[in-house]
């Protein structure tokens, strides 16, 4: 699924194609939570809810304020950000709201949508373990830890529908925060002034990132990683 209007950086050209127009800068994407939870949402099921493009993903990291201006100012990961242990990635806007608490948790005060080049984040899905299938699969050591876990409602409450994060170490850590993203930009106001529409019961109101279903196209990732399609 693509959304009638798609930006990135690619050039200044503005290309149309049959099913989307594609500019040339890429935007963060709000719709209705309630729009998309009754007409574009699966209500259960282990899916990869996110926002995505031809050529990216959006997913989601929560910070501190000094490693997320670090990650803005430069456009990849430095400075404080550690490298020596595993680092989590969520591809879906209210299970990362679920865990920073609407950017309210210590050391997660600021939440960064970073763009993931998609090839990359399907790399990154390639090799992505639970633990019952790293030890199906009897490896010592893995590079990404896949974890299916309930969704929630912007409330906290739990969804039928699963969430997938992906930890990610060693190369992949590396690549993943120097080399694959496309840009970094700061949702904290969007976060903050959503959270107040939500706290004065407006849920009508609400918006949170335009997000569909991701299509997992190949059929070893998806068997491994256990997504439904």
């Amino acid at each position: 699924m693509y959304w009638q209007r798609i930006f990135f950086d690619i050039g200044k050209k503005v290309v149309n194609t049959k099913h989307r127009l594609i500019h040339t800068r890429m935007e963060f994407l709000t719709e209705s939570y309630l729009v998309q939870r009754d007409t574009q949402w699966p209500r259960k099921g282990s899916h990869i809810l996110a926002q995505y493009t031809d050529s990216y993903v959006v997913v989601y990291q929560a910070f501190n304020p000094q490693i997320a201006t670090f990650a803005v100012e430069n456009q990849r990961f430095g400075g404080k950000f550690s490298f020596e242990r595993m680092s989590w990635i969520k591809t879906n806007f209210l299970w990362m709201m679920y865990r920073c608490g609407w950017a309210s948790k210590i050391n997660q005060e600021r939440v960064l949508a970073i763009y993931l080049k998609r090839s990359a984040f399907d790399e990154i899905l390639s090799q992505a373990y639970t633990a019952q299938e790293q030890k199906k699969a009897g490896l010592d050591e893995i590079s990404v830890r896949l974890q299916w876990d309930p969704d929630h409602d912007p409330h906290g409450a739990k969804e039928e529908r699963r969430a997938i994060q992906l930890g990610l170490k060693g190369e992949v850590l590396h690549k993943y925060a120097t080399e694959w993203i496309l840009k970094i930009e700061d949702v904290t106001d969007f976060v903050h002034d959503q959270s107040q529409i939500l706290k004065t019961n407006q849920i009508e109101e609400l918006r949170t990132a335009k997000e569909a279903a991701y299509p997992v196209t190949d059929t070893k990732t998806a068997q491994l990683i256990g997504v439904d399609l």
